[in-house]
């Protein structure tokens, strides 16, 4: 079956209903796998929230810090 000449729609006629749906739900799997979905923009708000601590804390120390602020 050459498949740049026969459209889905000429292929689904020739099976059967429940196969048909097989199909339309194969097609939107596929769809949600594959078509990229909308990202949002990365937000950058939280720069320079940690300059108070700049010259109290390394950034290793204070990395190991907002890490324990976050967790409690």
């Amino acid at each position: 079956m050459d498949l740049s000449m026969t459209s889905i729609d000429e292929m689904m006629k020739g099976l059967p209903f429940y196969a048909q749906l097989e199909v339309r739900d194969f097609v939107t799997f596929l769809r949600a796998k594959y078509i990229r979905k909308p990202t949002r923009q990365l937000r950058q708000d939280w720069a320079g929230g940690l300059s108070q601590y700049r010259h109290k804390y390394t950034s290793k120390e204070l990395q190991k810090k907002a890490l324990e602020w976050r967790n409690s």
